[in-house]
């Protein structure tokens, strides 16, 4: 009766424990402010339409914009390899959750054997009359075996494969965001290359007309020599511009289609109509910097590591104590006939109660132990880090969005004025008040200009793929 009784109290103790070793995980606190610095003047942007922050890339209202993020987000392999992590981590919370729980099997053997008489148990077996060397057994078994989880090792590996799943659905969440963001960056990229182009091959035939007309009036003798070549160093140094956009443009078709998962040359034709820069949308839900911690999946992920790393020091100091585990069998055995396996007289069973304690390894297991803590402490300041890391993503992405829409409109008013010099010199050229070489001269500057704002323009859409990119946009965050 002591044998029930003890294995009575196991049982009960591994079913009624709530005791769990190791620390209980609670999220730490990040000191952050109320609001963004740059939050009010980006309130006062004079911008339209608003962009969803679900879908933002709808917002830049550019079709080709919203198929290529929607085609990436299904065909990139770098989501794909995130996906997979995923899946990984999914299975390995399902095996600890197994743990926890019986296992068992079923097993049966038939064997014939041919008995040696020059062993010690054939020689008294061949004595025997009619003994025959020939023997038949057969047996089937039904084990069943489980880990009582009394001091909680079990159930703190299963609360780190969970933290790690977490993560991982966490990660392919910021892969997501990465790839929606990449790909529109890389696009607009494309896009304002392709205008600088267009305004650089106006730059060059500009710059041919004056050095066509310089050249005339050296010829006449009204423009001396240096002036010609001054004029052709100039067309050399607009022409040297155009390799290096065509090379740009080169660089950001083929980066489109590695992002889109197919080879590069693949969008070639499609992207080959120069189309305009995508205007910039207005961003509607900023919220606050303790909103990233929900917001920024790259935040959970460091978050969920480090309550994975809690719960295992759990796991490291339950290897302090005792390991308790229930077997059991049910079987038949014969060595008979195959007729008998499962009479009465073959049936078997068994019971037992284990027990493992690593009573002389506790130096090992203190290491264990330190070492898990060590490992807390690193993801600790890693989740400290993502999260002010993250606020200097969102202040520097405010910022250069701001500052960018100013750039940009400075230079339109610039653009603009020049534009206006250059038709008023055109027409007082047509009243033989002006040289062409004026008009032309006003021509290449205001090609300088439309230039520099559509470099602007470019950046400020970037910016604007960046802002959405630090603030979390582009996935729905849990509950």
């Amino acid at each position: 009766m002591f044998p029930l009784r003890t294995l009575a109290l196991v049982v009960s103790t591994g079913l009624l424990a709530g005791c769990t070793v190791g620390p209980d995980y609670h999220r730490p606190a990040v000191p952050l402010p109320e609001h963004y610095q740059t939050q009010p003047a980006l309130r006062e942007r004079s911008v339209s339409p608003p962009a969803s922050f679900t879908v933002w890339w709808n917002g830049f209202g550019d079709p080709l914009l919203s198929q290529f993020v929607s085609d990436a987000l299904a065909q990139n392999l770098d989501l794909a390899q995130a996906t997979a992590r995923m899946n990984q981590s999914r299975a390995g919370l399902g095996a600890a959750t197994a743990a926890l729980l019986p296992s068992g099997n079923i097993s049966g053997q038939a064997a014939r054997a041919y008995q040696s008489a020059e062993t010690p148990l054939g020689q008294v077996l061949s004595a025997t009359p009619d003994y025959n060397r020939y023997g038949n057994s057969y047996e089937t078994d039904l084990n069943a075996s489980w880990e009582i989880d009394v001091f909680g090792g079990l159930r703190r590996g299963r609360q780190a494969a969970l933290a790690d799943y977490q993560a991982s659905e966490a990660g392919v969440a910021a892969t997501r965001l990465a790839v929606a963001a990449q790909t529109a960056d890389i696009y607009i990229t494309l896009r304002g290359l392709q205008a600088r182009l267009a305004i650089a091959d106006k730059q060059v035939s500009t710059q041919q007309e004056l050095l066509e007309k310089v050249q005339l009036l050296n010829a006449k003798g009204l423009a001396p020599a240096y002036q010609v070549r001054q004029t052709e160093g100039e067309l050399a140094q607009v022409e040297a511009t155009v390799p290096v956009l065509r090379t740009g443009i080169d660089a950001a078709m083929n980066a489109l289609d590695v992002m889109l998962g197919t080879p590069p040359g693949t969008h070639r034709a499609e992207l080959a109509l120069p189309g305009a820069i995508p205007q910039v949308p207005q961003i509607t839900s900023t919220g606050t910097p303790a909103d990233l911690l929900r917001r920024r999946p790259d935040i959970i992920v460091a978050e969920r590591h480090l309550a994975a790393s809690s719960a295992r020091i759990g796991v490291a100091v339950s290897e302090y104590y005792p390991k308790f585990s229930l077997t059991a069998l049910l079987g038949s055995a014969t060595a008979v006939s195959g007729n008998n396996l499962f009479s009465g007289g073959a049936s078997q069973s068994a019971g037992v109660l284990g027990l493992r304690w690593r009573l002389f390894d506790f130096g090992r297991i203190n290491a264990q132990i330190e070492q898990a803590k060590g490992q807390e402490q690193e993801a600790l300041a890693a989740y400290r880090l993502s999260v002010l890391r993250a606020t200097e993503d969102v202040e520097n992405a405010f910022s250069a969005l701001v500052n960018r829409e100013t750039q940009t409109a400075t230079l339109t008013r610039g653009e603009s004025a020049l534009a206006s010099a250059r038709q008023s010199s055109f027409i007082a050229y047509r009243q033989g008040t002006a040289s062409l070489m004026d008009v032309l001269h006003n021509d290449e500057t205001l090609l300088q200009a439309s230039d520099a704002r559509a470099q602007a323009q470019t950046e400020s859409a970037r910016a604007a793929v960046a802002t959405f990119r630090a603030l979390g946009g582009g996935w729905q965050p849990p509950g």
